[in-house]
């Protein structure tokens, strides 16, 4: 694609080196603080940066447009605010010293994430991640820009709602978290700040992050949401998974049928004062003020596990009823009648009794066996311990052993030679394609780990031979329906945007994609598709923000004294 650069504010094209645009008079320079890429910045050749849209611990998150289709696009640089250097006009991202291996994993993490997430978007409630790429030493994702506005701002415009109305436009939400959930994925974020309601009244998640900034004591400045976040965040000691996002849902809904959010974990783990959502509203039905209860369980054991169990529950009474039996027995047992101690205690007591003058017959019984044995030594007692010394010369069978865990281990650094294994395994090695194991590690076993084996048995390895490839198609020309269905039939995902369209092209084909034809493409890749429009029109993407002199203000992101919109 031939490389250009675009306004970010009136999308018409822009010489390089110009600081101001002569479309729109925007002033470029100046417009993003010291330390942040410069509005008018070209990454990866296609994306042309514009104001600075949100700063959190992890980086920045710019407003931005893709050059080709000239449609409007946000843009998240890793730039970790503990990790990172003062940036010069380079524009190249340097760690602190002393931070450079902690950087370089964590920047690891943040390319891993945005790439998986690439993988399974768009899905129908998740932001679309369109591209991830490499630049300046640091990491760049590419999303979507939804449209909408914040759910925060949604409800204090119109206040609370149903519960089926909130199931109703949770709905996506709610599929697209399970779609992370499937590839081993927790977003820890979601709160109504990440959640956009769009013009259709169905809302779209947003805010990924890694990790370390949704967890507290990472090393990252970490970003967490009180009265959302899940207990297990607060600390680094505890397990997160899926029942992680399950509580913030729960959290959400909550807010949503009530009016408030529920009080913050922290604040609980010290004295639970939550109250239950039909104590706040009584509008509120009785099996969803105990699905919300049940989803905002402190502790993991006793908490809905799966998105899919509480939006279920959310939706259906009988349902709901049947899940709150089931957990029953995991959660804490209701408090006993005041005559309940008293009776345990006197159990204890008459145990205690009972037990010291067993005790007391014990000595009498040894004292007169003792007495006896004196009087009668020319008739020596059995012996015991014979037949225990013949048993314990028994031969034991050593060549029985547990399967070792090998899932997850990388096959030639930690198995193929490793002597504790070879000496007593024998290893039978498949090769598969696997878009969520990196290539070389072990993806399944058998026997499983933990069962019994003998040594010298065989253990059968699946190892990961990493993403399958496919040959990019020649879809230029074609029409829209019919590219998809291609990339489909090859495993690969489509996302696709309307161009403006100059007459020259045949309306609704496509005019040029993300990946050029006969190129290499990971199976499970988002390519993206440019559709040309109606001869003449515009594309619907290209409204132009308001005219700021500086970075928007309207969010609550503070960061060295400069407020940011969050919006």
């Amino acid at each position: 694609m031939e490389r250009k650069r675009i306004c970010p504010y009136c999308m018409q094209e822009l010489e390089e080196g110009r600081a101001q645009c002569p479309h729109c008079g925007r002033e470029l320079a100046g417009r993003n603080p010291a330390g942040s890429l410069p509005a008018g910045t070209v990454l990866a050749g296609r994306y042309t940066v514009g104001d600075i849209k949100s700063v959190d611990g992890e980086g920045i998150l710019y407003r931005g447009v893709e050059n080709t289709g000239l449609f409007r696009v946000t843009i998240k640089e890793y730039m970790p605010l503990t990790l990172a250097a003062e940036r010069g006009k380079d524009c190249i991202l340097r760690p602190k010293p002393g931070s450079e291996v902690l950087f370089k994993t964590t920047r690891m993490d943040f390319a891993d994430l945005y790439r998986f997430i690439q993988r399974i978007t768009p899905a129908n409630g998740l932001e679309a991640v369109l591209d991830v790429f490499e630049e300046n030493n640091t990491v760049y994702a590419v999303m979507e820009n939804p449209g909408g506005c914040p759910l925060q701002k949604w409800l204090e415009e119109h206040g609370t709602v149903t519960p089926q109305q909130a199931c109703a436009m949770l709905e996506p939400v709610f599929r697209g978290v399970e779609a992370m959930h499937q590839v081993g994925l927790v977003h820890r974020g979601i709160c109504p700040a990440n959640i956009r309601i769009l013009d259709n009244g169905r809302a779209r998640l947003t805010g990924y992050a890694t990790v370390g900034l949704r967890t507290a004591g990472s090393g990252l400045h970490e970003q967490l949401y009180e009265g959302y976040s899940a207990p297990e965040q607060y600390s680094t000691a505890e397990f997160e998974g899926r029942y992680t996002d399950e509580y913030s849902l729960a959290a959400v809904f909550y807010r949503m049928v009530c009016g408030v959010s529920p009080v913050p974990a922290a604040q609980r783990l010290v004295s639970d004062s939550n109250p239950r959502a039909r104590t706040v509203s009584s509008a509120v039905p009785p099996y969803v003020s105990e699905t919300l209860y049940l989803g905002l369980r402190l502790k993991p054991v006793e908490r809905i596990q799966t998105v899919q169990q509480l939006f279920r529950a959310l939706s259906e009474r009988e349902y709901a009823e049947e899940l709150a039996g089931s957990l029953a027995p995991r959660t804490s047992p209701a408090p006993q009648e005041t005559r309940a101690p008293a009776k345990a205690e006197l159990l204890s007591v008459r145990n205690l009794l009972a037990g010291i003058l067993i005790l007391l017959s014990v000595l009498i019984v040894l004292i007169l066996w003792g007495l006896l044995s004196r009087q009668n030594d020319a008739r020596p007692a059995p012996s015991e311990p014979d037949s225990v010394s013949e048993a314990a010369s028994e031969p034991v069978n050593e060549t029985v052993a547990l399967t070792p865990d090998l899932v997850g281990r990388d096959y030639d650094a930690e198995v193929r030679n490793n002597r504790s294994y070879i000496n007593d395994y024998l290893f039978y090695v498949t090769l598969e394609y696997s878009n969520t194991v990196e290539k070389g590690r072990i993806i399944r076993q058998t026997p499983e780990a933990g069962e019994v084996i003998q040594k010298g048995d065989t253990i059968s390895l699946v190892v990961s031979r990493g993403p399958q490839m496919m040959e990019m198609p020649d879809i230029i020309g074609q029409t829209q329906d019919s590219a998809v269905q291609e990339l489909a039939a090859k495993g690969l995902n489509a996302t696709c945007f309307t161009v403006v369209n100059d007459g020259s092209e045949a309306a609704g084909c496509v005019v040029s994609a993300s990946e050029d034809a006969g190129t290499m493409v990971e199976v499970g890749t988002t390519v993206v598709l440019y559709i040309a429009g109606d001869a003449a029109s515009a594309p619907g993407s290209t409204e132009t923000p308001p005219d700021t002199e500086g970075p928007a203000v309207g969010g609550d992101a503070v960061q060295d004294g400069i407020e940011y919109d969050t919006d």
